[in-house]
Order: structure tokens, then C-alpha cells, then sequence
């Protein structure tokens, strides 16, 4: 009799509100965190967003190893930049969502486009030069 009240009651009831819980349990996947594509693909396929961007940082890395130093890192901050675009245009992107839709695309934005002005600026010869950080790196370093 225990295992039929047990079993009668076994099943939770279904929330109706998106919002979490007053008491957590576990963690929460992150908003956008479900597959980018079904499960009938295979596992790569599956995560495809998170794949692109790591692709273009090893693209960039590789770049750099090489001796592109500039342009490598160029690529990888336009990985970055393009991690935040497609966080904010896919509903869904698997494991490159970490935290909530915003969070990560600041966090993939700022870093991106610190890495693309850092590289543009590099010594010797910058493509770009911004004169109050020059103001600043002497006000420093001293």
C-alpha cells in the first residue's frame, strides 16, 4: 500500500509560469542553452554555434603561432564578436550560452572588441592610433 500511495503521488505537478522556482533544486540551464539543432543529429552537429566560435579562435591561434600575430588575433576577436551576434540572433545555441542572453553577449562583445582595438593598436607600426590611451599608458608607466 505504501507503493501505491507513493506511485500516486510520484509525479510532480507541471509549473505553468516560466519563472524559477522560490527554492532551487539545481541549476538552471541557461536562457538559449537547449540544442541549436534536434537530437536526431549527431553530437557536433548539435552544437554547431559554440563550434564556430572555437573554430575561429583556433583559426586565429594558429594564425599567431605562425607569426600573424595582428591578424590572428584580429580573427579570433571577430570570433568573439560573432558569438555575441549569434547569441543575440539564434533562439537557441547549446553550450555557448553560459549565462543569461545579455550577460554572455556583453561578456562575448567587450572581450571581442578589446582583442580587435589591442590588435589594431599593437607596436610596431599600429594600424590605428588613439591619443588619450597613449595620454594614459604615460600617466602610468611614467
Amino acid at each position: 500500500m505504501a507503493s501505491e500511495a507513493h506511485s500516486e503521488g510520484a509525479s510532480e505537478p507541471q509549473r505553468s509560469s516560466r519563472r524559477f522556482p522560490t527554492l532551487t533544486r539545481d541549476t538552471a540551464r541557461p536562457e538559449g542553452g537547449g540544442r541549436a539543432a534536434s537530437g536526431g543529429y549527431p553530437a557536433p552537429a548539435r552544437q554547431w554555434p559554440l563550434l564556430s566560435v572555437m573554430g575561429g579562435v583556433a583559426i586565429g591561434l594558429l594564425l599567431v603561432a605562425l607569426g600573424a600575430f595582428r591578424i590572428g588575433s584580429i580573427v579570433i576577436g571577430l570570433s568573439l564578436l560573432g558569438g555575441a551576434v549569434l547569441r543575440w540572433a539564434l533562439p537557441s545555441v547549446g553550450m555557448l550560452a553560459v549565462r543569461s542572453r545579455f550577460t554572455d553577449m556583453l561578456t562575448y562583445g567587450v572581450l571581442g572588441f578589446v582583442i580587435v582595438m589591442l590588435a589594431l593598436m599593437v607596436q610596431p607600426k599600429p594600424w590605428i592610433h588613439i591619443p588619450f590611451l597613449d595620454d594614459i599608458v604615460h600617466f602610468t608607466v611614467r
